[in-house]
């Protein structure tokens, strides 16, 4: 069987033949491409000659390209477009990557070169990209494992193999749940919705083959159904289910695999000689230490919780207007806080989300990358792994800088979320490679014919996801493992979250916030109490924030509990979290967590990442104009097209002359107090 896996690709920008890849196709290139890699590795030890820069670390960045390749397909796929074989191959896929990382990461004859090659870094003439790669691949094996011997090498490559299978499994459990659960609607429940809503409910029932209109757990159905629906009891029911995901029983509870996580990571740090997870994860962060990120999450909760709580008192208010005798409940908040936003603000989605099209909004984005640095889009019409997927090149003055695939709407075979990811990523060590990336939304579907229309905060999220797309498209380096977004985690979100200021920017919104029917701006005095209101409910959206990243942190720092969900009532009675408002994500669907290493012991990275970009958007803000080029220009230079070149810090100081505090965090969210 001819497979286009295992061939080169010769598409338009060698993008994947997605028409000509079938899932059939995986396992077999996944084995040829495995014991491709392993072949170079052993090359690479092997090697009679004395190592040199070229031999040993060059050769490591390219030595498993074909997987690199293979693996980029194969994970955007399972994650955009699950299917049933797919998740079967992802099972499979795991322990085998796994045991191959550590055979890298441990063989010893490997391991002595690149040490050899550390210990006489000084006199290599390296450049200051080579002398980065050279730290940072070093640094990697040692925390890897390079340095165990015997028994404790062992029982490390166990412990990673034994996490590749529980965090696969954690993921696929919280699809099921997503996957599986909806709740039906009769004509009755529908009073009190928007348009927009009840015509994604349908739209969800009719994808669900059943005929009433439906409410899922993707959060751009469940969201405006707890914003908008009166009926307390359905509001609790939906409520109580997206809470539960993870949680059911059976098959797909994650409770006992998240304890089992924990207690494996704990043991890994304490192998690799560190007290604790959170330690030695922290240690390659900007934070550095657990305690760092304590006073930064604990000098924002104080403000926000008395915030938080300051707002409980007048929802709790407008709850028992309405004759309900009883205490606001995380299934309220949403509901009483949409009617006063409308009350003091004047705002209403319903009148506010037809002026946010997913086609404005992307043109939006587009716009401003071209203002600020000079890239232009042109739709492409090649096959792509869904009918929702949308294709373009981008270019600057002429030049290919990248292809950006966007796939923005919900879908059952998609996990919950949204996230930027890259079939390729920029490189130059073979070649000029320029990446392709997508971004991936949970957007609700319009129905046929129809607008699909977006809230202020679906928008902020495609704005979001689009910073970090431009991390990947602008980035200008030599070597693939410190290219685009491969920075420390408490760094990645600066371009992303940086580039959500500009949806705020009123010439972007009036020239790109257009009523779907009419055609008219987003009238100056709407637009005007949409700015008034941007720190609206910042105490709620603060406090479920920093309660998940603070679990997270306990859960990691110290002995693992044995029972994370009595560990993380712990902690929210330690931080006296607000009785009405829950976790954004408590543990059995606390995906950036369990899902992976990436954002475990640094959940917390949002905020410390937020720390920059207020700061880093009013270097904008003192010239006078938010698309100031010489700004612009500088943080294109020292941030996005540098990648991991350089210890974030670094970075940071070369494009603001100095780190932040963060006041301006607390005032953009409206916290610090006059």
């Amino acid at each position: 069987m001819k497979n286009p896996l295992l061939e080169k690709w010769d598409t338009p920008f060698e993008m994947p033949p997605f028409d000509a890849i079938k899932d059939a196709h995986f396992a077999l290139a996944f084995d040829t491409a495995l014991e491709a890699a392993r072949a170079n590795v052993a090359a690479i030890a092997e090697n009679p000659e004395p190592p040199t820069f070229e031999n040993t670390i060059e050769a490591l960045e390219t030595a498993d390209h074909d997987l690199d390749r293979l693996l980029g397909v194969f994970y955007n796929l399972a994650g955009a477009d699950s299917t049933e074989e797919r998740e079967a191959l992802m099972r499979a896929f795991a322990p085998r990557l796994s045991a191959y990382s550590s055979e890298v990461s441990m063989n010893e004859a490997l391991w002595q070169r690149i040490d050899a090659l550390w210990q006489r870094r000084e006199t290599l003439g390296l450049s200051n990209e080579q002398a980065r790669v050279l730290h940072l691949t070093h640094r990697a094996f040692r925390r890897a494992g390079a340095e165990l011997r015997g028994e404790d090498r062992a029982r490390l490559k166990a412990i990673m193999e034994r996490l590749s299978v529980l965090t696969t499994q954690f993921t696929q459990n919280l699809l099921a749940d997503e996957r599986e659960w909806f709740m039906e609607l009769e004509e009755g429940d529908l009073e009190g919705l928007p348009d927009f809503l009840i015509a994604a409910a349908r739209a969800a029932g009719e994808e669900k083959g059943v005929k009433r209109p439906v409410i899922t757990l993707s959060r751009s159905l469940i969201v405006p159904f707890l914003q908008f629906s009166p009926n307390r009891a359905l509001r609790k029911r939906a409520f109580r289910a997206w809470e539960a995901r993870g949680a059911n029983g059976g098959e797909t509870d994650n409770r006992e695999i998240a304890a089992e996580i924990l207690a494996l990571r704990h043991e890994r740090a304490r192998l690799l000689g560190h007290p604790d997870f959170a330690s030695f994860k922290l240690e390659t962060e900007m934070a550095k230490t657990p305690q760092a990120v304590r006073d930064l999450l604990m000098r924002v909760w104080a403000p926000a919780r008395e915030a938080a709580e300051a707002d409980a008192k007048i929802l709790q208010e407008m709850l028992r207007a309405d004759g309900i005798n009883d205490d606001l409940a995380p299934w309220d908040w949403r509901y009483y806080a949409e009617k006063r936003r409308h009350a003091e603000h004047d705002l209403d989605e319903a009148e506010l989300k037809p002026h946010f099209q997913l086609d404005r909004m992307i043109e939006a984005v587009f716009d401003t990358a071209n203002r600020l640095f000079g890239l232009e889009f042109r739709p492409l019409d090649l096959p792509l792994y869904h009918p929702d997927a949308r294709a373009f090149e981008v270019t600057r003055d002429g030049e290919h800088m990248a292809v950006f695939i966007g796939d923005w709407f919900a879908r059952c075979s998609k996990r919950s979320g949204a996230w930027c990811s890259a079939f390729r990523s920029q490189q130059k060590l073979a070649g000029n490679i320029r990446p392709i990336v997508v971004n991936v939304c949970n957007f609700a579907k319009p129905a046929e014919g129809k607008p699909a229309l977006l809230s202020f905060d679906d928008a902020r999220t495609l704005f979001h996801e689009f910073g970090h797309a431009l991390h990947q498209m602008l980035s200008d380096v030599t070597y693939p493992s410190i290219s685009g977004t491969s920075v420390a985690r408490d760094f990645v979100e600066l371009p992303s979250q940086l580039y959500e200021h500009w949806l705020e920017e009123p010439e972007v919104l009036s020239r790109f916030a257009t009523h779907a029917e009419s055609g008219a701006p987003l009238p100056e005095a709407l637009m005007r109490r949409l700015l008034a209101a941007r720190t609206f409910d910042t105490g709620f959206q603060t406090v479920e924030y920093l309660a998940s990243a603070l679990v997270d942190l306990a859960f990691h720092e110290g002995p693992p509990p044995e029972d994370p969900m009595a560990r993380q009532q712990e902690v929210l009675g330690e931080i006296a979290m607000p009785r009405a408002i829950a976790m954004r994500h408590a543990t059995p669907h606390f995906a950036h967590v369990f899902a992976g290493d990436g954002y475990s012991a640094g959940y917390y990275s949002y905020m410390w990442s937020e720390v920059m970009d207020a700061d880093a958007f009013e270097a904008f803000v003192e010239t006078g104009d938010p698309f100031d080029p010489e700004t612009a220009a500088r943080l294109e230079r020292h941030i996005l097209s540098r990648g991991g070149a350089a210890d974030p810090e670094t970075l940071y100081k070369a494009f603001r002359g100095r780190m932040p505090g963060p006041e301006a965090l607390l005032r953009g969210r409206g916290l610090l107090k006059a």
